[in-house]
């Protein structure tokens, strides 16, 4: 937890710039199939994202849109297909072996489901421990003093680590997950829907967790969810994705005032608001494309209540700069 991180810090202010990024999954599970059926998933489809160091990008989107896919690319848990992903300035996509072994000190994941990512098998300590032992961050002398260390940063008490996953609550469960990426002393975490299987009450608790945390140990996240209302609460700027592609991009406080994109727009139109005399809300029809098939020209047209003709048909939008450090991906904009 005290280790001093000896890599250079990025002059542009950038811990990660992502460019052209795409990851396409067979169309069919077996390699018999994948024979005669050539098709491809296109979860993500050429995305550039930048996050500075000691930020919080949120990243938010419907389900299906691809977001927690690019959070496995970046923590290389997925190979990605085309692209190039800069952590510090150095492209991380090649990285293998012992190179990608000191990665995963510095990015680490937190995952949505503490029940599925932890192991019934073993105690919070054992746990915790872990990812401690494969990279010898401590002598084994100093190993349950560092436990007790991060576990009592990520909010759990001491008498914790003798307890297995099924003894404790949802929210205990996602504090050790918490405590598990926290151990190895990371710089960027990248928390995939982490409070979305907790109770209302609960994440709250884990949301100021994160946010303290940050604070405390200079982290950067890359913070994934469906929840609006949640990542305006945590994050610093927010990218709006479906699809497989990034729609806009803005400061949070912006995309909550002023949305550009109509797909940001009938997103914040979709909140529920406790007003009975507020205007009806202008509800978005359909469903998302499937992503082996995806329409032509911009992805979202078939859906869009401003679509101008045969340009959004035909003719796929660039992702661009409108002022104000806000980028669409909109042909209203051209």
């Amino acid at each position: 937890m005290t280790e001093e991180k000896t890599t250079g810090k990025n002059s542009n202010g950038k811990l990660l710039q992502i460019t052209d990024l795409k990851k396409y999954f067979p169309a069919s599970g077996d390699w018999f199939t994948q024979m005669f059926d050539r098709r491809q998933v296109k979860a993500v489809d050429g995305v550039q994202l930048n996050i500075p160091e000691g930020k919080t990008l949120g990243l938010v989107g419907e389900s299906g849109s691809g977001k927690t896919t690019i959070g496995r690319v970046i923590a290389r848990l997925t190979e990605p297909t085309e692209g190039e992903i800069l952590y510090r300035g150095e492209d991380i996509t090649e990285k293998k072996g012992k190179e990608l072994k000191e990665l995963r000190k510095d990015i680490q994941m937190i995952f949505q489901d503490p029940s599925s990512s932890l192991n019934r098998r073993k105690t919070a300590g054992q746990i915790v421990a872990e990812p401690l032992k494969i990279h010898n961050i401590v002598p084994n002398s100093e190993l349950e003093d560092q436990l007790v260390e991060v576990m009592e940063a990520a909010g759990l008490s001491q008498r914790f680590l003798n307890r297995y996953p099924h003894e404790m609550s949802g929210g205990q469960r996602q504090r050790v997950g918490v405590a598990r990426a926290l151990a190895v002393n990371p710089e960027f975490i990248i928390c995939d829907e982490p409070v979305t299987a907790l109770d209302v009450s609960i994440q709250a608790q884990i949301l100021n967790l994160l946010m303290r945390l940050q604070k405390d140990f200079d982290l950067t996240y890359l913070f994934i969810a469906h929840d609006l209302s949640v990542v305006k609460h945590v994050s610093d700027r927010i990218a709006v994705m479906y699809l497989g592609k990034i729609m806009e991009v803005t400061d949070s406080f912006k995309l909550f005032d002023e949305p550009k994109h109509p797909y940001s727009q009938s997103l914040l139109a979709a909140i529920p608001k406790p007003d009975p005399r507020s205007e009806p809300r202008e509800v978005l029809h359909g469903e998302i494309p499937s992503p082996i098939d995806p329409p032509s020209g911009c992805v979202f047209h078939p859906r869009c209540p401003k679509k101008i003709g045969e340009v959004c048909e035909e003719r796929v939008p660039e992702i661009s700069g409108i002022g104000g450090g806000t980028k669409v991906a909109c042909h209203l904009f051209d």
